[in-house]
């Protein structure tokens, strides 16, 4: 796969890296001569070039790329980078930083984003991720499709602890999608049976979260008295 980083300052070398180390193809792009240190990821490609440009896009042959990945420090270079890529060059998966949380709702589809990572929300989930139990955290937002990445450890009191995955009346535009149990990382299937403590990952669509979350934290009479 290859993949065009914008931005070749700490978190675009630190991405290029492991995408190297799982043996990717990367192209770190960036117009500051500083930022062109090719000792620190000699492995990578690297353009000194406006990755808001066309003819610097171009020179990048941005067309040839899977992934576009939009890392620099500026919010507005960011949204550029990521709606040329979409437009311009067709690019199939375009992910970009976000800075700022309050610039946090242009990052969407409209500005050719389909996933868009903010440094200081992820933080503050895993924060709450550590702390909470019974509580739904939202970990990552999907620009495309409208859904999110969110977790809730199944606090002891749960009704659905001891049921299994496929009994679930789980709602609408949800997908249980792993199970963390203590060092195990489980694929769930419909026979695995929920358990205090367990962390459940679900890609869900906004609308369904507090649904979700009800089902999944509040003890419910189920005896149909």
């Amino acid at each position: 796969m290859r993949v065009a980083i914008a931005g070749a300052g700490a978190v675009g070398r630190s991405i290029a890296g492991e995408l190297l180390e799982n043996g990717h193809e990367v192209l770190l792009v960036d117009k500051a001569p500083t930022a062109i240190s090719v000792e620190r990821v000699p492995l990578a490609e690297w353009l000194l070039a406006d990755a808001c440009e066309i003819t610097s896009l171009d020179e990048a042959a941005l067309q040839r790329c899977n992934v576009v990945i939009a890392a620099t420090g500026d919010d507005k270079v960011n949204l550029v980078v990521s709606l040329l890529a979409k437009t311009e060059y067709g690019v199939p998966r375009v992910v970009a930083r976000v800075n700022n949380p309050k610039n946090e709702w242009l990052f969407n589809e409209s500005w050719g984003v389909d996933v868009a990572v903010s440094t200081p929300r992820l933080m503050s989930a895993l924060v709450e991720e550590a702390v909470s139990v019974g509580d739904l955290v939202r970990l990552m937002r999907f620009s495309q499709g409208d859904a999110n990445l969110v977790e809730l450890t199944l606090p002891p009191e749960s009704a659905l602890a001891g049921t299994r995955v496929g009994d679930v009346d789980w709602p609408e535009d949800t997908s249980l999608v792993t199970i963390i149990r203590g060092n195990r990382v489980l694929t769930p299937n419909s026979e695995d049976a929920l358990e205090p403590g367990d962390e459940l990952l679900f890609v869900a669509a906004p609308a369904r979260e507090e649904q979700l979350e009800d089902l999944l934290s509040v003890r419910r009479d189920i005896s149909g008295d």
